[in-house]
């Protein structure tokens, strides 16, 4: 046995791992939930469509340290993929997914059908505005944040969750659903997690199994391009010209860019140049058939 600091109380974490409980029914997590809350237990929440990796295992981590209890979240939300995209391609690695949590002591995962999320006649969505509609993902992806929005609103009720744990690596994400909250009122309080790289820079994602050999040894050009980017405007050189000259050098690696952006880091409003407030450097790009995103604090 070995003891784990916790912001709220000690837990004891068995040496070998232990299969956190799994649950597919609202009355079934409700009935959890009562017993925590009973022994009054915070509660984390790390949303996720699966597939995890060492991304997704250090939000759980995170949210570990300020919650007694923490649920993850496993369900590949329909609503938020257009019929182009790869909804029934979308890696589906539950039972991997499911012995990676038990071996960093994930207490349960909650893993709903279809069904139970979106039950016959559900007519209610969550639209949001302020981040979600500045032309970034939003330009590409319209439906998107919509579909977000409403099923995380739905897993903070359904999970009562204290606190929830989100990347940066989605950072456009992190600022909707935070905003969100905040708007309606929900107690769910937002952590940001730093994005978590392969060793040559390229961002942990689920959709980076898509990408082929060749692919894959051109795709840690875009985090590159980044840090120059930001490096060249912490230099003094104007935006406009640093952008442009990232841009070039990711055609050549063979990106087709969809945007490549300095944003303001709490507004993610259009900015002119670095006097304009903290930065953030956003980029969406395709290589072969895999979208790929990122970002990095100027």
């Amino acid at each position: 046995m070995c003891w784990v600091g916790n912001a709220m109380s000690r837990r004891i974490v068995s040496s070998r791992a232990q299969r956190p409980q799994i649950i597919h029914s609202l009355p079934a997590l409700a009935r959890r939930l009562a017993q925590w809350r009973a022994r009054r237990e915070r509660i984390g929440l790390v949303p996720t469509m699966g597939a995890l990796h060492a991304g997704h295992l250090a939000l759980v981590k995170r949210a570990q340290r300020r919650a007694d209890r923490v649920i993850v979240s496993i369900f590949v939300n329909p609503t938020q993929f257009a019929p182009s995209e790869d909804l029934k391609t979308y890696p589906r690695t539950f039972a991997a997914d499911v012995a990676a949590l038990a071996r960093i002591g994930a207490d349960l995962v909650w893993a709903p059908s279809v069904e139970t999320m979106y039950p016959h006649g559900f007519a209610t969505h969550v639209v949001p505005e302020g981040p979600a509609t500045v032309g970034l993902e939003d330009a590409f992806r319209p439906h998107f944040f919509a579909g977000v929005a409403t099923v995380v609103a739905k897993l903070f009720i359904q999970c009562d969750a204290d606190v929830a744990a989100f990347g940066e690596k989605d950072y456009q994400q992190l600022k909707v659903v935070t905003q969100m909250a905040r708007d309606l009122d929900l107690k769910t309080r937002i952590l940001a997690v730093p994005t978590v790289r392969e060793r040559d820079g390229l961002a942990l994602s689920s959709r980076n199994a898509y990408l082929s050999a060749s692919e894959r040894t051109a795709a840690p050009t875009l985090h590159r391009v980044l840090v120059e980017c930001a490096d060249n405007i912490t230099s003094g050189q104007a935006i406009g010209r640093a952008l442009t000259e990232g841009c070039a050098k990711l055609a050549r690696a063979g990106f087709a860019v969809d945007y490549l952006e300095a944003r303001n880091v709490d507004t993610l409003a259009p900015v002119q140049s670095a006097k304009d407030g903290p930065l953030r450097l956003l980029v969406a790009a395709r290589l072969g058939k895999t979208r790929l995103i990122d970002n990095i604090a100027v």
